[in-house]
């Protein structure tokens, strides 16, 4: 077989549902198809960090201690 399989797990305990799943394929196949264009392949990184944004990996805690 051939291919690339691509886990979901890592975006489902961010968050993300299907929506964003359709959002992540779109990303994929744009930088796929965007390979070499640099200005394109920028953009996309842009969009992927507006998204990641929405869904942090760690939420901040009033509980949890602060360094001093």
């Amino acid at each position: 077989a051939s291919g690339i399989r691509l886990g979901t797990a890592a975006l489902t305990s961010r968050g993300f549902g299907e929506g964003e799943m359709r959002i992540v394929a779109r990303l994929i196949a744009s930088a796929l198809e965007a390979a070499g264009n640099e200005a394109a392949l920028a953009r996309l990184a842009e969009e992927v960090a507006e998204l990641t944004s929405q869904f942090p990996l760690y939420l901040e805690s009033a509980d949890a201690p602060t360094s001093a």
